[in-house]
């Protein structure tokens, strides 16, 4: 599918960008490309293959689940104005 410069035109009001004329040529010959490359892809047939979340097939490496840090809720606590049930309490600044 090839667009001209009117249709890039239409399509970057539609979008509120401000194009030049000498960006209108460049992009429609851009943008047409982008088109004809999804059409080619679109003609090609798919049944039978399964769709994939990543092109590569691969576990993702996974860090074993052990505690790293200690918790210092009470030391940080200690320090802060107001707490309850401990969460820190704060002021309230919307009606």
């Amino acid at each position: 599918m090839a667009l001209d410069t009117s249709d890039v035109a239409k399509i970057a009001h539609l979008a509120r960008l401000a194009i030049s004329d000498g960006e209108r040529d460049h992009f429609s010959t851009e943008l047409s490309s982008i088109l004809n490359l999804v059409e080619q892809m679109s003609a090609i047939d798919t049944t039978g293959v399964e769709p994939m979340a990543h092109p590569l097939h691969m576990a993702q490496r996974l860090r074993p689940d052990q505690v790293t840090e200690t918790d210092n809720r009470d030391q940080f606590q200690q320090i802060a104005p107001q707490t309850e049930d401990g969460l820190y309490l704060v002021p309230k600044v919307i009606e």
